[in-house]
């Protein structure tokens, strides 16, 4: 009985192609390939007749960990070709590897990981003597481009150099030692025949090793530990996912490149990949002539034969594309030239590049394959792509609502939501979402079907995943998900987390978002699904003490207005307004501290400027002059930070006292134009806080006071940006200024 280990590289068309013809050759009683062995009673649904690139999705949940991971396949996966020529050679096929859920793969996500890339000083030093940037050009260099011949034995040289004595950690301990009992089960079980194991390279040697001694009964299938769920489904996968310039963990770069390789050889993949390129770039209206072309394939051709190679790589040719049609200087480094996704600022020829190297293939399951019951129930529901209007009044509306957010939650591609409530809008009775279709749909569903087998389901379950180590802002995030979801079972366990953070809270805009999410709750109850608990009413009155309690603590001087800190006392100033008698909350305690941190000069402009709006939008009235109080605040360095914090809170009341817009269009226009200039970016932000109708107003009253019959809308429209409007005015004041300096302008 003879046991042939082949080492490969995952997503390698010469070790796929290797692997095929191996097992056609010897046609052997076992084929044994790395991979979840739970999936072994699976087999005929995986080899249904799919289009690949397909994935195994993989979820796994349980108390204090969850995880998901993806098992991928291509035309040129060896694992791939394996089980199509074992099942071609009338062979029995096992998958070897421990589940996916496993705690030894737990920090793997794609389980086709390519183990060099933790090895990086052996392939450094190869990457030195052979002369080439990076791992994916020195594999292409020794095996995809050179003749198959003795390929079997160059990759055992490669993978032992590679792993030489190096001790496995723990992880691949355990899952080599797994691997190697299924290997010595079914050598006892061939009756004399041969058996073929394909794993990754790096196992190779100690699969050897292992395999000689030990247990050869057939080793069990781990299970789930109690109160665990793993499911795992079959799902379209696509090029782009695959891509390491998209960010794919590990394997073979550019499978749009790779696809041509396994499909035409290294001669024709060079051809088709210039051919792509150019065409794409045309495509979006990129001038390249037919020389450029030329060109580029000259230059490809040459470099190849300077590097060695019988047809052009992979790199030659992106190296000879870039040669011939980028002629600027390039920022940043070649993408090819080292692993890892595609950097920002890279130039739009090379993006273009990479994207015609990624391809755009996405595989597709067969009709026979089962789908998780998720599947069938969002899409029995969903609807036809368009917008949709929900009147969140009615019943059926709200209904609607919570399936649609559940699918948001959910991560369903295609589902969009336009408009609706939230804790800062009031009592929005509807509710905009916008439906289209996507290719990533189904993928996104049955890989969402692990959470459950409906929406409300696995909503809940992805949404309690989230809670564990969520920190206060986090925590406001999960409870309105779960109450636009209809989660109500998961708003309690939250309130109780939220319950205690509260309390050790330093973090004034945190606390903000929380009191606005938790005051929207108790407040609209019938729209939000829950009922105004003691525990909401608990929580606000804690958050709103605890808000007014970090204000009157925080200290700084000048600095840029911070919004979430402003809209931290605009949620206590409403908690204070539609909450504080049924709730017990003190409003005149709440009163002293705005008043104290209005008067603190040590406290930033932006939160003053809204514990003066706190305090005069509760009061109804400014205490004491509020013309004083603005002119006191009126520096040209922070005016705007300090009106910001005002307008936030006290907006209606600034506009409709008397007085207080004339005095604030005489301050500004007294300033000098370095003052001007120093002040409008702030300026401009805290006039923000206006709606278009409130702008307009105050427009009219300020044409009004300066007569002369000019139109509000002068002052509300321009032509140009207005920061380019300051630069000129800046620029003209430095002009002037030169010119009084050389005498050539009166002083």
């Amino acid at each position: 009985m003879t046991v042939t280990f082949l080492g490969v590289r995952h997503h390698s068309p010469a070790c796929a192609r290797l692997a095929a013809d191996t097992i056609a050759a010897v046609r052997p009683a076992y084929v044994l390939v790395e991979g979840p062995a739970d999936m072994n009673d699976r087999m005929d649904e995986l080899l249904l007749g799919h289009q690949p690139p397909i994935a195994v999705h993989t979820g796994y949940r349980a108390p204090g960990r969850r995880h998901g991971s993806w098992t991928p396949f291509c035309d040129y996966s060896p694992e791939w070709t394996a089980l199509n020529a074992g099942r071609a050679a009338g062979a029995e096929l096992r998958f070897i590897d421990l589940p996916a859920w496993h705690p030894a793969l737990a920090g793997v996500r794609n389980r086709y990981a390519d183990a060099e890339a933790r090895y990086g000083e052996v392939t450094a030093r190869l990457c030195r003597d052979f002369a080439v940037d990076d791992a994916d050009a020195l594999w292409d260099h020794l095996f995809e481009i050179e003749p198959a011949d003795g390929l079997a034995e160059r990759l055992a040289v490669y993978f032992d150099l590679l792993r030489g004595d190096t001790e496995a950690g723990p992880d691949d301990t355990a899952r080599e030692a797994y691997m190697a009992h299924w290997v010595r089960a079914a050598a006892a079980h061939a009756d004399g025949r041969p058996v073929v194991v394909v794993t990754g390279g790096f196992h190779r040697p100690a699969l050897i090793r292992l395999a000689e001694d030990g247990d050869r009964s057939w080793p069990e299938v781990p299970r789930p530990p109690d109160g665990a769920t793993a499911r795992s489904y079959l799902v379209p996968y696509s090029f782009r996912r695959l891509d390491a310039f998209d960010g794919y963990q590990a394997g073979m770069p550019s499978p749009g490149y790779y696809q041509h390789l396994w499909e035409h050889g290294p001669a024709g993949a060079g051809r088709l990949l210039a051919e792509t390129v150019v065409a794409r770039l045309r495509a979006r209206r990129q001038p390249v002539s037919t020389a450029d072309l030329i060109a580029a394939r000259a230059a490809a051709d040459g470099l190849a034969l300077m590097r060695g190679h019988r047809h052009p790589a992979r790199v030659d040719v992106l190296d000879g594309l870039a040669g011939a049609l980028v002629s600027e200087a390039i920022e940043t480094p070649l993408p090819w030239a080292s692993r890892g996704p595609l950097q920002a600022g890279a130039h739009p020829v090379i993006v273009e590049m990479i994207a015609a190297l990624s391809g755009d293939r996405t595989g597709r399951l067969h009709q026979d394959t089962p789908l998780p019951p998720l599947v069938h129930a969002v899409l029995t529901v969903l609807g036809e792509p368009g917008e949709e209007r929900l009147d969140l009044g009615e019943e059926a509306g709200r209904e609607r609502s919570r399936l649609l957010h559940r699918l948001r939650v959910l991560g369903i591609p295609g589902v969009l939501r336009i408009s609706g409530p939230s804790p800062a809008g009031g009592t929005e009775l509807t509710e905009r979402w916008e439906l289209s279709d996507s290719e990533d749909r189904l993928p996104a569903l049955i890989e969402a079907g692990v959470y459950g087998v409906d929406p409300q389901e696995a909503a809940a379950a992805v949404l309690a995943g989230r809670v564990p180590g969520a920190d206060l802002d986090e925590l406001a995030g999960v409870l309105l998900d779960a109450a636009l979801c209809g989660v109500g079972e998961l708003t309690g366990q939250v309130l109780d987390d939220l319950a205690r953070a509260v309390g050790r809270a330093a973090d004034l805009g945190a606390l903000g978002r929380t009191l606005a999410v938790v005051l929207a709750m108790w407040r609209h109850g019938e729209l939000f699904g829950t009922s105004g608990s003691d525990l909401l009413g608990a929580v606000v009155r804690a958050t709103a003490e605890r808000a007014l309690w970090l204000a009157e603590g925080v200290r700084g001087g000048p600095a840029p207005a911070d919004l979430r800190r402003i809209e931290a006392m605009a949620a206590v100033r409403d908690a204070l307004r539609h909450a504080g008698p049924p709730l017990g909350l003190d409003t005149e305690a709440a009163l002293g501290v705005a008043d104290r941190v209005a008067a603190c000069r040590d406290a930033p402009p932006d939160l003053r400027g809204a514990a003066l709006g706190l305090a005069w939008s509760l009061r109804g009235h400014a205490a004491g002059d509020p013309g004083r109080a603005v002119r006191g605040a009126f520096v040209p360095a922070t005016a705007g930070d300090w009106l910001a914090g005002l307008f936030a809170l006290a907006r209606e009341e600034v506009l409709h006292t008397a007085g207080v817009l004339e005095l604030l269009d005489e301050l500004v226009a007294a300033l000098a134009d370095d003052d001007f200039l120093v002040a409008l970016p702030a300026l401009r932000q805290a006039f923000g806080f206006f709606p278009p109708r409130e702008r307009h107003l105050i427009a009219t009253r300020l044409t009004g006071l300066r007569g002369g019959g000019a139109s509000p809308y002068d002052l509300m429209r321009l032509d140009a940006a207005p920061e380019l409007v300051a630069a000129g005015m800046a620029l003209d004041e430095r002009v002037d200024a030169a010119l009084r300096r050389e005498g050539l302008i009166p002083r």
